[in-house]
């Protein structure tokens, strides 16, 4: 029988940085707040929680490379992007997207991926915890359970 290698979900001891876009606030401040509460529901203490803003999603790479680079074990990235008349959301959507796997790839931390990329405002809110869950929710549950299938590779 084949052995099978998982994490768990045990966030005790872990240091977490969030890194969050103000843009689309009414949004991202929801994630913000299930994300906090799935770390702490799962043994993480909020002094290892850590909250960085940044202006939007174009400037989550960056922050979360910093970040990935320093003393946390994990990094989740927060943002809403919605689309718009021009293609100026694609551009976004990609670059984000891009940016964060290249961090979690260049600092070998994971770096958990909460943008929302959503049509409407509507959209918006009820994966921010209104009718589809939270992803902010899940993004610090992908977060917490990366960190230790990483400790169970290494």
């Amino acid at each position: 029988m084949a052995r099978t290698i998982e994490g768990h979900l045990d966030a005790k001891g872990l240091k977490v940085a969030l890194v969050v876009s103000r843009w689309n606030d009414v949004v991202t401040s929801r994630l913000v707040e299930a994300a906090l509460d799935a770390l702490t529901r799962h043994g993480a203490s909020p002094d290892d929680q850590t909250i960085v803003k940044v202006p939007g999603s174009w400037e989550l790479p960056l922050a979360a490379a910093k970040l990935a680079a320093g003393p946390y074990d994990a990094v989740i990235a927060l943002g809403c992007l919605i689309r718009g008349e021009t293609p100026h959301f694609d551009v976004l959507a990609a670059e984000a997207a891009k940016g964060l796997a290249q961090a979690a790839s260049a600092s070998g931390k994971p770096v958990s991926f909460g943008v929302l990329t959503c049509d409407t405002l509507e959209q918006a809110l009820d994966r921010a915890g209104a009718k589809a869950g939270n992803k902010g929710w899940d993004a610090a549950i992908a977060a917490i359970e990366m960190v230790s299938l990483y400790r169970r590779l290494a």
